[in-house]
């Protein structure tokens, strides 16, 4: 009897032990997963910040010796401005998810209690927000650069976060998909190489199959819709669509890149 008095009360401790811990919020976790990055990238990424905002700076000038103005001069500021975000958004988010599924950091994540939406979306986050200064001073010398009116720079505001939503998600998924991290890394870089080449050629005399493939590259859009903001009188409706199709691609990039983490998690 006692035997089974003993055994009657382990099971029921057993039936009454303390709950798991519930799963994060959404947005409380993100937040902390966002904080985290930026903690991390700021003393590791800021000096490719820099590369990456010199580059654009480069290639402006380069550009002023064959561009004078008009529409040439503003498709080449509004796209070594979007550039950075490429850099950053799409180049080295890629690397950064490549190297974390390698080392088996997706195993650190997947033991939290925090949904997979954040982990990406914060991570895209925190490296979005660092272009944030590399935009502003492209977009600013390269107005003066080529006497560009500063008047429509607020407009930056939209283009950042959008346009880097869009390149991040591709950038997290190639870095999550790649079977090895080499290979991220170099999906990142050709992904940059075609920002460069479709985003910073004015468009104009590209023949038209490459106009094709500028279309289907995320950063366009953002690219157009800054440059808009340079004419006289620029088209807001085409500025809005422009932006909306920005939103659009980002939202599917992140949630794809949201199933390659739950997909890379589980391998």
């Amino acid at each position: 009897m006692g035997e089974a008095a003993d055994s009657g009360d382990q099971e029921a401790g057993q039936d009454t032990g303390a709950p798991l811990a519930p799963r994060a919020r959404m947005w409380p976790a993100l937040a902390a997963v966002y904080r985290a990055q930026l903690s991390r990238a700021r003393v590791a990424r800021i000096p490719l910040l820099f590369v990456a905002t010199f580059q654009s700076l480069g290639i402006m000038v380069l550009m002023r010796g064959v561009v004078d103005g008009g529409a040439e001069a503003r498709a080449v500021v509004a796209g070594s401005s979007v550039l950075v975000v490429a850099f950053v958004a799409l180049n080295l988010l890629a690397q950064y998810f490549g190297q974390l599924r390698a080392g088996g950091g997706l195993d650190h994540y997947a033991t939290l209690p925090v949904p997979a939406a954040s982990v990406v979306l914060g991570a895209a986050a925190a490296y979005a927000s660092f272009t944030v200064p590399g935009v502003v001073v492209t977009a600013v010398t390269g107005s003066v650069l080529f006497q560009l009116p500063l008047g429509g720079l607020w407009v930056l505001v939209a283009v950042v976060p959008l346009a880097g939503a869009a390149l991040a998600g591709l950038g997290a998924a190639l870095g999550l998909l790649a079977p090895r991290p080499e290979l991220a890394t170099l999906g990142g870089q050709l992904g940059m190489s075609a920002a460069l080449l479709l985003g910073v050629l004015p468009a104009g005399g590209l023949p038209l199959v490459v106009r094709w493939a500028r279309d289907l590259l995320p950063s366009t859009y953002g690219v157009e819709a800054f440059a808009r903001t340079f004419e006289p009188h620029p088209d807001w409706a085409r500025v809005v669509t422009d932006l909306g199709v920005c939103a659009a691609v980002g939202v599917l990039s992140l949630a794809v890149a949201t199933r390659a983490y739950r997909w890379a998690a589980t391998r």
